[in-house]
């Protein structure tokens, strides 16, 4: 690395970084080696939500570019009552690996409006291509993709 200056080195383009890859940091004066896991226990780690307001008969993709980079999104309830339907995204690319995502809903829900939870395509959520209801006010999920299927690993209701 001393042969190159930061600005000359290729940049990292891979989402599944393993976190034990050494990294130079600089600590006042003194140039030092570190992990990405070390550096991350000193970094305090907030969510921030990204709101999507949801209507019955609407499908939203949480792949697309405006939900993709989203940890937390907190779902919204707006007209009458039915199902909207709520897409994961796909889970086989490399961004997704190890990837975890957040959902919940706000005070705006009832048990007569929900939102189906859907795998991409034909890949499944736990095991299963069925969709995970969201129905009520202050319902939550957590998944997490390990790049070929999602798994709900915390829930709340």
């Amino acid at each position: 690395m001393a042969d190159k200056k930061i600005s000359q080195l290729t940049e990292v383009t891979a989402v599944n970084i393993l976190g034990t890859e050494e990294i130079a940091l600089v600590q006042s004066t003194e140039t030092k080696k570190a992990t990405l896991e070390n550096v991350q226990k000193y970094i305090t780690n907030h969510l921030t939500p990204t709101t999507l307001s949801v209507t019955a008969g609407g499908a939203y993709d949480l792949g697309n570019e405006v939900y993709d980079e989203a940890e937390l999104i907190v779902l919204s309830w707006i007209g009458g009552n039915g199902t909207a339907t709520l897409t994961l995204p796909d889970v086989t690319l490399d961004k997704n690996l190890n990837r975890t995502k957040r959902i919940i809903t706000d005070s705006s829900f009832s048990n007569s409006t929900h939102v189906d939870l859907t795998p991409y395509g034909s890949q499944t959520l736990d095991g299963s291509n069925d969709a995970f209801d969201l129905n009520r006010a202050y319902e939550g999920i957590k998944v997490w993709g390990n790049g070929t299927e999602w798994f709900i690993i915390q829930q709340k209701a």
